[in-house]
């Protein structure tokens, strides 16, 4: 396992749509078991491949409280079968977008049709704070992200405060 940098807006491959994965074989494990540990690091409860700039739809999460074993879960090209038309709001933050946080009204239970850690075919009905997780990781496999959720205004500002800083760290290193 070793630890990946996560990438953060406004790198435009964060807007990029995953590849699917064919075959879930030793490679895309290793990216999952190294996706597992940058996202431990972070600290965060859920990663998409892109995040570390693999374009691949692949997510790892782990909602386990705090004093809880770890209870990683591996999704292999998750999509989203089926949404309850009730929804809720949940202030959600991105390792992509650090320290910025904002509620978003998602549905509140969802089922998602993936492929688990040895490539089985797998289906899971999730609510609360999982539902959401799971929302936001195949938001980002499709090159969509928490603050689209947000009013033009809200989106933009953020936007501009995380370009600004871009352009900082990139006049530094000159």
């Amino acid at each position: 396992m070793a630890l990946r940098s996560i990438i953060c807006i406004p790198d435009p491959r964060l807007r990029l749509v995953s590849e699917r994965v064919e075959v879930v074989d030793d490679s895309i494990r290793a990216l999952m078991d190294d996706m597992l540990e940058t996202m431990y690091e972070a600290p965060g409860i859920g990663l998409a491949a892109i995040q570390i700039a693999e374009p691949l739809r692949v997510v790892v999460i782990d909602v386990a409280k705090k004093d809880d074993p770890p209870a990683p879960m591996f999704f292999v090209n998750p999509e989203l079968v089926w949404a309850c038309e009730e929804t809720a709001p949940y202030e959600e933050g991105c390792l992509s977008i650090p320290e910025y946080y904002e509620i978003v009204e998602r549905p509140t239970r969802v089922k998602v049709r993936y492929l688990d850690r040895m490539g089985a075919q797998q289906e899971i009905e999730a609510e609360g704070l999982l539902a959401t997780c799971l929302q936001h990781e195949i938001d980002h496999t499709n090159g969509v992200l928490f603050v689209d959720y947000l009013s033009r205004l809200k989106r933009e500002r953020v936007m501009k405060k995380f370009q600004k800083a871009a352009r900082l760290r990139e006049t530094e290193q000159i």
